[in-house]
């Protein structure tokens, strides 16, 4: 018997990179997966282009609430349950807190943050019903160390990890346990046209790298199974965690080379 089986996931910002990797590891592990994206086309649920041919896509922007309420419905009226949400969908900001002005700091923290709170909300009436009821937020490292040139994001992912907390506080007791993953940099397609923009691409993957205790990037597919092991119904007391990613960077000090 597979971990998931008989269960149901959604999955925000799942057709592409860390998204993508935990509806497959998700999917390969017995659940029925359904991505939540707002680059799928519109309609009923279908295939999502490089994924497994049974999990499935709906179209749905996280800064949308009647959109994703319409849209976790329509996976209730396909699948009659939801019994884990990863909070996924995100985007990035780089700058100092001087660079970015006062619309891209509410687009970013209306992304990364109210659509975590979006979904979750629209999910929790379903949730509450299931014997396996599962949250897993995406945060980051930013969260608790401090990055150069990347104060909107750090914030917003800081909030993520305080809204999980306080999420695990108010629903446990409801047997819906809430917790968050923390990757490092990892090897997504954003990270990929951050170095493509950068003047030397080599040596700026090099220095992502090198901050890394590891000394590579975090693949998508390690981040997966981090989520995976906080959904499992096998992991009922984890709750209210943030579950580091990222080759030792938050609680390692290495000596030079």
């Amino acid at each position: 018997m597979s971990t998931f089986d008989g269960l149901v996931a959604v999955v925000t910002g799942g057709a592409s990179g860390i998204g993508a990797a935990i509806a497959t590891r998700l999917h390969d592990d017995g659940a029925h997966v359904v991505v939540l994206d707002r680059d799928l086309p519109a309609g009923e649920p279908a295939p999502v282009p490089g994924l497994p041919d049974d999990v499935r896509g709906l179209r749905a922007d996280v800064t949308d609430s009647e959109g994703v309420r319409a849209a976790v419905e329509q996976v209730v009226a396909a699948y009659g349950q939801i019994d884990i949400l990863v909070n996924n969908a995100g985007i990035g900001a780089q700058g100092t807190v001087a660079d970015n002005d006062d619309a891209e700091w509410a687009r970013v923290l209306d992304v990364n943050v109210v659509g975590m709170a979006r979904a979750s909300r629209a999910c929790l009436p379903h949730l509450r019903a299931s014997e396996h009821a599962a949250i897993v937020n995406v945060s980051s490292i930013a969260a608790t160390a401090g990055l150069p040139q990347r104060a909107l994001y750090t914030a917003s992912k800081g909030a993520v990890l305080a809204l999980t907390r306080a999420m695990a506080a108010d629903h446990v007791r409801e047997g819906i346990r809430v917790n968050c993953v923390s990757p490092g940099t990892v090897d997504t397609p954003w990270i990929g046209r951050l170095l493509d923009a950068a003047d030397d691409p080599g040596a700026e993957r090099a220095a992502l790298e090198a901050r890394q205790p590891h000394e590579r990037l975090v693949d998508p597919t390690e981040v997966a199974g981090a989520v995976a092991y906080l959904a499992s119904p096998a992991s009922t007391s984890t709750v209210g965690v943030s579950l580091a990613v990222d080759g030792g960077m938050h609680e390692l000090r290495l000596r030079p080379r």
